[in-house]
């Protein structure tokens, strides 16, 4: 049996287990497993691989991202680059090999969504943890100018007391990078003058539980094209699969 699986600290969330679980089901993966582990702390990772030695590859999810690099032999060029690791290969001499396929995943997503380039092509990412550092990446390799938004008024980026209607009209695209929104917290959303949107934005919010976050129902209210992170998970889960047969 080839056991896959989730880590992180809280996973109610996830859609992984289901994404997964379809996909063997649909490709006839009778030897294939996947399932969740909640993990006190990164540091339980050594522990959970002792207590299943059929685990081939692990997808992780906040808040260990970048805590789990301490417990890898390898991390890729492009989980470097990013600094953050959503997806680890266990190889079958025991060797752990951080990916990172979240930003893959949001690239070519936002590629169709999306349709701006150049110098009008700008963007606002809300939060400045391992999620926005794989938007970053994504909006780089498009080149999308983009500024980091969090709620420190010491940090690298802006705040959302910068976030002013004029700064919004010159950046057409937001994208929310917190985990703010997501199931069961579906009433919150970022702190953002959504009245000050308008049909020329495009809101990606990267939760996708729910289908519709406040973020997009308000955007989608002024008129703003909206889009949830589903097609991002599925991308990223689909290059991670490939990770894990090569």
């Amino acid at each position: 049996m080839r056991e896959f699986g989730l880590i992180g600290r809280s996973l109610g969330h996830s859609f992984s287990q289901t994404y997964f679980t379809q996909k063997f089901y649909s490709l006839g993966l009778t030897d294939c497993r996947y399932d969740l582990f909640e993990l006190p702390s990164a540091a339980a990772l050594p522990a959970l691989l002792r207590a299943h030695p059929g685990l081939r590859g692990l997808n992780v999810t906040v808040p260990y991202k970048e805590e789990v690099w301490p417990f890898l032999d390898e991390v890729t060029p492009a989980a470097a680059r990013v600094g953050a690791v959503n997806v680890i290969d266990v190889r079958p001499d025991g060797r752990l090999v951080g990916h990172n396929t979240d930003y893959v995943g949001f690239r070519e997503s936002l590629r169709q969504f999306f349709p701006l380039r150049g110098p009008e092509a700008r963007a606002l990412v809300l939060g400045m943890g391992g999620a926005a550092k794989a938007v970053e990446v994504a909006l780089h390799e498009l080149g999308i100018a983009y500024w980091l938004v969090g709620r420190r008024p010491l940090g690298p980026g802006l705040t959302y007391d910068d976030l002013t209607p004029a700064l919004l009209a010159g950046h057409p695209l937001i994208v929310n990078a917190t985990p703010v929104g997501t199931f069961p917290h579906v009433d919150e959303c970022p702190r953002l003058p959504y009245a000050a949107f308008t049909p020329a934005h495009y809101l990606y919010d990267l939760v996708y539980n729910p289908a519709e976050t406040q973020f997009m129902a308000h955007g989608r209210a002024a008129g703003a094209h909206v889009k949830n992170g589903f097609e991002m998970l599925c991308l990223q889960a689909e290059a991670a699969w490939e990770i894990w047969n090569q």
